[in-house]
């Protein structure tokens, strides 16, 4: 890793003006108040606005998605809400334009909604977790991405093993994490053999931070990582606890999601091989983002030997898990 501090990037140039600026060229006017949301692929404000509710704005990361995938993922978010799924989706202006420009960047404004994270340790939220998310998949078998990429388990490990071995694992732990990157997409190839599953559009980052419970329902917001994937890589999130308590939660999801749709239970097995591409990938990512300055102030603990001590015993564990999995 290197010193960034002198280093620039795109998102310096988005200034308190600029973003006001942007705002008011998409056709709505604002009242001057401005606050930063906790963000950091992209960049996300609150934004009052004169005469009615503050909307949240997102400015995206350049050169991360082709207009075509932001426009895909817009269209169907509106598809979700036309179908009456609690979906946080973008507002559109008089010209029903729901992505804008302006200084460069590229922009998309979202009621705000307010809200708190499902408790899945109840059992309420998770059978209607379980029920939304089953009509969710079922619109995503009407409306199939054509331009949004599709989850690819083993690749995208490899992918994200062979960036990291690439000089950012700290070279004292360098051997260790090579092995055991090989080693654990050596199992995940073993645990998927014979799977196969209907990809269909996810939400691909289902995360308690990405739902806010208001008013007996989940709000799922922010699908800037929604992409064609199996239905298993949404509902393995919710899960939290040991095993004894995952199988109790996905019965519990299930009984939800039966309400609409055969509960994939097929795919259990993938769980722990999106587990483990949900850990490599994420160092991948703070890596591939460093030249950001926000990522060195929110992460500095990245750039150090004890994350990555932390991280392969992390990946150990996993290991073991998959393995403890192939002999039974």
């Amino acid at each position: 890793m290197t010193d960034q501090e002198s280093s620039t990037h795109p998102f310096d140039a988005l200034t308190p003006d600029v973003i006001l600026d942007a705002v008011d060229s998409a056709g709505f006017v604002t009242d001057g108040r401005l606050m930063g949301l906790n963000s950091f692929e992209n960049r996300v404000y609150q934004v009052g606005l004169e005469d009615t509710a503050p909307v949240v704005v997102k400015f995206y990361r350049p050169q991360r998605w082709s207009d075509a995938q932001i426009l895909e993922e817009h269209a169907f978010s509106r598809f979700l809400r036309e179908q009456e799924l609690p979906v946080v989706a973008p507002l559109a202006n008089d010209r029903g334009e729901t992505l804008f420009y302006h200084a460069g960047f590229r922009f998309t404004v979202f009621p705000r909604q307010g809200g708190h994270a499902p408790e899945l340790d109840n059992a309420d939220h998770l059978l209607v977790l379980g029920r939304t998310l089953a009509r969710w998949h079922a619109a995503g078998n009407d409306r199939p991405f054509q331009t949004r990429p599709a989850i690819d388990i083993t690749t995208d490990c490899r992918a994200a093993v062979d960036y990291v071995n690439q000089g950012v694992v700290d070279p004292n732990f360098s051997g260790r994490y090579r092995d055991l990157g090989g080693a654990l997409i050596e199992a995940m190839e073993k645990r998927l053999e014979g799977a196969s599953w209907q990809a269909i559009n996810v939400h691909g980052d289902c995360h308690t931070g990405n739902i806010l419970w208001r008013d007996d329902l989940p709000h799922f917001v922010d699908l800037d990582d929604s992409v064609r994937g199996p239905a298993m890589q949404d509902l393995w999130m919710l899960l939290s606890g040991d095993a004894e308590e995952n199988n109790q939660q996905l019965r519990t999801l299930s009984e939800g999601y039966e309400t609409f749709l055969p509960f994939p239970w097929a795919q259990r097995r993938l769980i722990e091989p999106l587990r483990a591409r949900r850990m490599l990938r994420h160092s991948a990512w703070l890596a591939q983002r460093w030249d950001d300055p926000a990522f060195p102030l929110a992460f500095p603990w990245f750039d150090s030997p004890r994350y990555w001590q932390d991280h392969i015993n992390d990946l150990e564990q996993e290991l073991a898990t998959m393995q403890r999995l192939l002999e039974h």
